[in-house]
């Protein structure tokens, strides 16, 4: 998936932020915006302010067991679900648009997914970390196959196929720094920020991917079904993304 694809769809539609609607909306037929749980979402809280949108008090306290949140936007609805679930939840429609880290995105390439605006945030990596005694870099040259921890196959599989070495894959969904010193792997992909994690179990970064920030998605088929709501939302988040 290019995650560089921009459009002028919300550019050029009007945008009247004092509009109000007259039409009853049943609430199966608010607008709903999947927002990941955990460190991005508290950096998607002052951007959601600066885009207009506010969502009940409790939308941003991890501690809160519930799940879909009203707005100060009577015609949308927002929801809370794993970083890793958001872009699912939107190809499939369950959510019309989403803020999912570029990392998920590629992963899953789903078709159905566009994605208009690189919100710069929750910023990161996915990399290839290795322990700190061994040499992959000298080995790899001979390599035609090697064992690989991580929740990203499709990622590291296209990678290392490049290369053209066959990635055999260990899928966890966590404590992948675990996996090179109990023997699973030889090496593992995973999502690195300041590295402390990969320090602190005798790994190093040797390798990154691909660098990594949260993206606006937006399911295509909500798009040409109901492009005036979609294009005002898209407008929102340009215009806070522009804002001081």
């Amino acid at each position: 998936m290019n995650l560089d694809r921009t459009t002028d769809f919300a550019a050029n539609a009007p945008v009247n932020r004092d509009e109000t609607t007259h039409a009853t909306h049943h609430p199966d037929d608010r607008l709903v915006l999947a927002l990941p749980k955990g460190r991005i979402l508290k950096s998607a809280g002052p951007l959601l302010k600066k885009a207009g949108i506010i969502p009940s008090s409790d939308c941003l306290d991890e501690s809160s067991r519930r799940l879909r949140f009203s707005t100060n936007n009577p015609n949308l609805d927002v929801v809370r679900v794993r970083s890793f679930d958001v872009a699912t939840f939107v190809a499939q429609g369950g959510a019309h648009l989403g803020i999912c880290g570029a990392d998920v995105i590629m992963e899953f390439d789903y078709p159905e997914l566009y994605a208009p605006l690189d919100l710069g945030i929750g910023g990161c990596r996915v990399s290839v970390a290795q322990p700190v005694s061994d040499s992959l870099e000298e080995d790899e040259t001979r390599l035609s196959e090697i064992r690989v921890a991580t929740k990203y196959p499709s990622i590291t599989r296209r990678h290392f196929a490049a290369r053209g070495i066959n990635a055999d894959i260990v899928h966890l969904h966590g404590a992948m720094e675990l996996a090179p010193m109990l023997g699973l792997s030889r090496v593992i992909v995973d999502l690195v920020d300041t590295g402390s994690t990969l320090r602190a179990n005798g790994l190093r970064e040797v390798e990154t991917i691909a660098h990594i920030t949260s993206r606006l998605v937006v399911n295509r088929t909500v798009m040409k079904t109901r492009p005036q709501e979609i294009a005002r939302l898209i407008a929102s988040f340009r215009d806070a993304l522009a804002a001081p």
